[in-house]
């Protein structure tokens, strides 16, 4: 949000007056004007020619178009971009309205009450639109594993070819056969196409959710890998890339040429200039750190010389790396300080990277005379490496042959920064899944610590980052926040959303089942492993429905309603529908967080639900007497909403706001 009336104070001589040179031109309004539209909708820039012949960045007019239109804007035109069949028509669909709403289902959640996670059953393409008012801007990391398009895999079906009235129009109903899900053979024609399409409307509306400060990655195989890149460039601009990273999760025998064992995780940030603004660095703890520190003080306390506790150290830490216990981050301080025995690394070069560094002499403190010289000269200048030679964090060698080096210790390099290539075997996902559900129920399973790892890094600062996996498959990235909120005392919460896509087994009838009841066992098992730390851990999820509008569809002429129908087309809202339907769709519509408490009351025999200590108080009851409407304003909220149809006459509604008025005349009254 912009500050509004803010005065800057003129800076003072002692702040360091700047003399800036006038610029004879106005304002390109031009690029300024290019700059706000790629910040509102980085897809419509492009490249193009200036009148020398070098590229510069333009707006691309037909996609701009699109975004602000309500049906499918035609006129291809030349130029640098991803582009595919049926484009266009994604994009439509990303911007089309739909009337959908959440549905809370109580029986299939886990403390409902005070729980802040939400586990979403649908499409998530509507549930990414369900989402817009209360989640804009405000996801702090979006993870998703997308289908990879392997010619096996479905992909969602959605129907681009169509108006904004037809598309509001079906919103509600599968297609005529029933089916959610169509296949993508790689014989069809439209192989890439239709796989681009899925994902470029969803990652269009995923963006919106991100706060100005967030970060996505989207891990992917070899099939798409190229093509989602490309996409991603295009949704989120170039410019906020920040790694392609590659796992390695075992080797592929069977495999004809190449062991292709690898997945991709691309990495962009909403904003990477805000990012570095912030002065944002990913950083995690070194692995095997704390067992290697208590090693080196065992062997220093108990060594019969200096030398030797040097060897059973070198020893300790090759027995270790070989086992995979430690990394090479910690391996490589294989010396101990003479007189202190702190784990350190002389292996730091202190000469200048480039040339033009410091030049003066470096006496070899048990020689005295000139260490051998680097050609580039020293990184510091003279009272600097003073310093740090009288601190003993210079090495030199046995004699003035040597360039001396620097020395780091290990203590003291608690964090480091994550590398873009790591290897990890999947099939351990595999068999912690076995434990956890008593058999394999679904094949694959993302690795929840891999996964933590990497949410742990991009989190770093923020332990109270809302998590969003719109392609929650069994729900490991839920898994992941429930087990990295249990490892450092956070509070991050998860968005997950599944569709109910169905699966052939006894006991579980879609996927979205199989994860519910994957995350029932893993919030046992988590606060089970915390014990006394675990008291406050949220290992809980509302679970809701993705589903038709609460509202009845009551539009109809005169010539269509007959004597009988009359009595159907009073009612407002369906009949199936609860009042807590009904407030989640208020919820929705009003922008608040579906996480927020919910208090239910009884007053006078009807039901008053209060959201967030009151910040909207609601009661849905087909008749609201005055003392129900009077005790509902005692409270002060800042909006109360009731039916129109509970009112039995205009006068009752007047009453009511005249109740409000008087005694809380800050809330605003609404009736649906």
């Amino acid at each position: 949000h912009r500050s509004v009336g803010r005065i800057d104070r003129p800076r003072t001589e002692q702040q360091g007056l700047t003399v800036d040179k006038l610029d004879p031109h106005t304002p390109d309004l031009t690029q300024r004007n290019i700059e706000a539209i790629a910040e509102l909708f980085p897809m419509v820039v492009t490249e193009t020619l200036d009148g020398d012949g070098n590229p510069t960045r333009a707006i691309d007019f037909d996609a701009l178009r699109q975004e602000l239109s309500d049906h499918i804007v035609e006129g291809p035109q030349e130029r640098y971009q991803l582009d595919w069949p049926g484009k266009r028509a994604a994009a439509f669909a990303a911007n089309a309205p739909i009337a959908k709403t959440l549905r809370p289902v109580r029986e299939e959640s886990v403390d409902f009450d005070t729980t802040k996670n939400l586990f979403i059953e649908g499409d998530n393409l509507d549930a990414l639109k369900l989402l817009q008012e209360s989640y804009l801007g405000k996801v702090t990391l979006i993870y998703i594993d997308p289908p990879y398009n392997t010619g096996n895999d479905f992909i969602y079906d959605d129907d681009f070819a169509e108006t904004s009235a037809e598309y509001l129009s079906h919103s509600g109903q599968k297609s005529e056969t029933g089916d959610r899900l169509v296949a993508n053979p790689e014989s069809n024609g439209r192989f890439h196409s239709n796989w681009l399409s899925m994902m470029y409307s969803r990652l269009k509306l995923a963006r919106g959710l991100l706060t100005d400060n967030g970060v996505i990655i989207a891990a992917i195989g070899d099939n798409e890998r190229a093509n989602l890149r490309a996409l991603l460039d295009q949704v989120f601009g170039a410019q906020n890339f920040i790694s392609d990273v590659v796992w390695h999760g075992g080797r592929k025998n069977d495999s004809r040429y190449v062991s292709n064992g690898t997945e991709y995780m691309l990495i962009y940030a909403r904003n990477e200039m805000r990012l570095s603004e912030l002065g944002v660095r990913w950083r995690e703890p070194k692995a095997g750190l704390d067992a290697a520190l208590t090693q080196a003080a065992s062997i220093w306390t108990a060594r019969q010389s200096d030398e030797d506790a040097a060897i059973q150290w070198k020893a300790w830490l090759k027995k270790k790396k070989s086992a995979g216990e430690i990394t090479d981050a910690v391996a490589r301080y294989d010396q101990l300080q003479p007189g202190t025995g702190r784990p350190m690394s002389t292996y730091r070069d202190i000469t200048w990277p480039g040339r033009g560094g410091a030049v003066y002499e470096v006496l070899h403190p048990v020689t005295g005379n000139p260490v051998s010289f680097p050609k580039t000269g020293w990184r510091f200048k003279k009272d600097e490496m003073d310093r740090r030679i009288a601190a003993g964090r210079i090495w030199f060698g046995e004699d003035e042959s040597s360039i001396p080096r620097g020395i780091i210790f290990l203590d003291e390099t608690g964090d480091q920064v994550a590398i873009s290539v790591f290897e990890q075997d999947r099939k351990a996902a595999s068999t912690d899944m076995r434990h956890l559900m008593g058999e394999i129920v679904f094949e694959n399973p993302k690795d929840r610590r891999v996964l933590a790892r990497w949410f742990r890094l991009v989190t770093s600062g923020r332990k109270d980052a809302v998590i969003l996996d719109f392609f929650a498959g069994s729900g490991s990235t839920a898994h992941a926040v429930m087990d990295l909120n249990a490892a450092d005392g956070g509070n991050r919460r998860y968005i997950i959303v599944q569709l109910d896509e169905a699966v052939d087994h006894p006991d579980y009838d879609t996927i979205a089942s199989v994860a519910r009841e994957r995350l029932r066992r893993a919030g046992q098992q988590v606060k089970q492993t915390a014990g006394m730390l675990g008291t406050d851990l949220d290992v809980g999820f509302r679970s809701l429905h993705v589903a038709t509008t609460n509202m009845a569809d009551t539009l109809a002429t005169a010539d269509d309603l007959g004597q009988h129908a009359l009595s159907d087309a009073i009612a407002s809202v369906r009949s199936d529908r609860t009042d807590e339907d009904l407030l989640f769709q208020v919820m929705l519509g009003r922008g608040l967080d579906l996480g927020e408490s919910i208090a239910v009351d009884e007053i006078s025999g009807c039901r008053v639900l209060a959201v967030a200590d009151n910040a909207l108080i609601a009661c849905f009851a087909d008749d609201v007497a005055d003392e129900v409407v009077r005790a509902m304003a005692d409270r002060r909220p800042l909006r109360a909403v009731f039916l129109d149809a509970g009112f039995t006459s205009d006068a009752a509604r007047i009453n009511a706001e005249q109740i409000f008025r008087e005694l809380s005349p800050e809330t605003t009254v609404e009736a649906i």
